[in-house]
């Protein structure tokens, strides 16, 4: 009799369970997750939906009053600026930067002391990117920004959290990079997961590919980037039919390419840096791989369209925002960039600029403390819809910017922008899934 009681307890508690969690009603997705992407959900809603509440700090360091000793007020700079291969990408966040400092103090900077940046190279060591930023707090800066390199970005906040140092990222596109729950970073640039969604509607609901292939950086740039892409094209009924990789600096890809070649792909694919992907576009060609090529938001870069010439053309990719929106901001940003650096600003020179800008507006708003210019950065609703001269700043709740990207298509030698469109639902999952859908 007592095991007959002890069964009906169990039934009873779990059918309590089943109702309380099984049938949890789902909030808004996480970082702009399109529904039928959402990791089975079409099959049973989850127990518990992470990344939907803020992180919050709790410490102390608010009640501390302004240094009065100052004669400048700093702000710190994480960036590959020498001994690597994203010196050029490094070198326009460091432009963008330096731009909006010169602009700030030009304004009268904070009370009259003038803003400067303290700039560290990010030299690609693992471990270095922390010893940075130990220096940059034994140089009293007030926030960071940077880097770009995925791996030395979740190095260095791993020493920010310890040493209670905003940063804000301005470059790293890691989706990764804000799920580390550390409540002193926010990233300003849209990462590759919004990249994934755009590229997976456009290839196969709009473009209507089946078959494709993917060659990618064989570095944290390249399994994370494309991971989100992976995972979703899987989801909706195509999976990859083969992954290559590749080594940043290899001039040669003809092995990979020869395996590609063998699936017959109805698309390829590529997830890397400017030069290696129009390398690898020029050796496709090469050996009668015409099918569509698709790629990642790097190579909305001048050399990209340099080194792939005339073969370039119709080539399909993101970029997180447009850099010819009729925008004042965006406009006068443009012409004061060119005339200072003599070239064109690039995404990571015009996110960088925008960051610098929050810093600076941070600090004339709460003044000279750390945990308050934190405070006023991740609080979701006084830089919630800032606008940039890259559009707005749309935090969702790891203070990650999801808002609208963009695609990016080689027309005439030139890239084009245009909205990337709602995605659309895929018609393949449905006659595969369970019958309610």
């Amino acid at each position: 009799m007592r095991t007959i009681y002890r069964i009906i307890i169990s039934l009873l508690l779990l059918t309590g369970f089943q109702l309380a969690f099984g049938q949890q009603k789902k909030p808004n997705n996480y970082a702009n997750i399109p529904d039928e992407l959402v990791p089975y959900d079409r099959y049973q809603k989850a127990y518990k939906y992470h990344f939907l509440e803020p992180m919050q700090f709790y410490g102390a360091g608010r009640e501390k009053l302004p240094p009065t000793d100052l004669t400048e007020v700093r702000i710190g700079l994480l960036g590959p600026f020498e001994g690597s291969i994203l010196v050029s990408l490094g070198k326009q966040m460091l432009q963008g930067s330096m731009l909006a400092v010169e602009e700030a103090n030009k304004r009268g900077g904070y009370k009259g002391l003038p803003y400067k940046l303290m700039i560290h190279n990010d030299v690609g060591l693992w471990g270095a990117a922390a010893n940075e930023i130990v220096k940059m707090d034994d140089e009293k800066v007030w926030a960071w920004l940077g880097t770009i390199d995925d791996v030395n970005s979740h190095v260095a906040i791993r020493a920010t959290l310890k040493l209670e140092i905003l940063n804000i990222n301005t470059g790293d596109p890691d989706p990764t990079f804000t799920e580390t729950a550390i409540p002193w970073v926010i990233r300003v640039i849209p990462d590759d997961r919004q990249s994934s969604y755009a590229l997976v509607n456009r290839i196969f609901n709009i473009d209507k590919h089946s078959r494709v292939a993917v060659i990618r950086a064989n570095n944290r740039y390249g399994r994370v980037g494309i991971l989100h892409f992976t995972r979703s094209a899987t989801r909706i009924g195509f999976p990859l039919i083969i992954e290559e990789r590749f080594s940043d600096g290899d001039t040669e890809f003809k092995e990979q390419l020869e395996h590609i070649k063998q699936t017959s792909p109805d698309a390829i694919q590529i997830w890397g840096n400017a030069r290696e992907t129009a390398l690898i576009l020029r050796q496709m060609r090469e050996i009668g791989l015409n099918q569509p090529v698709y790629a990642s938001d790097r190579v909305v870069n001048s050399e990209f369209l340099a080194l792939a010439g005339n073969l370039a053309e119709n080539v399909v990719t993101t970029c997180q925002y447009n850099p010819d929106a009729d925008n004042p901001k965006l406009k006068a940003f443009k012409a004061n960039y060119e005339k200072r650096f003599g070239q064109e600003p690039d995404v990571f020179a015009a996110h960088a600029y925008d960051g610098t800008n929050m810093i600076i507006e941070a600090i004339n708003k709460v003044g000279l403390n750390r945990v308050l210019i934190r405070d006023v950065l991740t609080d979701l609703k006084t830089f919630q819809g800032y606008q940039g001269v890259t559009g707005p700043v749309v935090f969702d709740a790891t203070w990650n910017n999801i808002r609208n990207i963009f695609i990016a298509e080689v027309r005439n030698g030139k890239f084009i922008f245009s909205p990337a469109p709602p995605y659309e639902k895929s018609n393949v999952i449905y006659k595969k899934a369970n019958k309610e859908y």
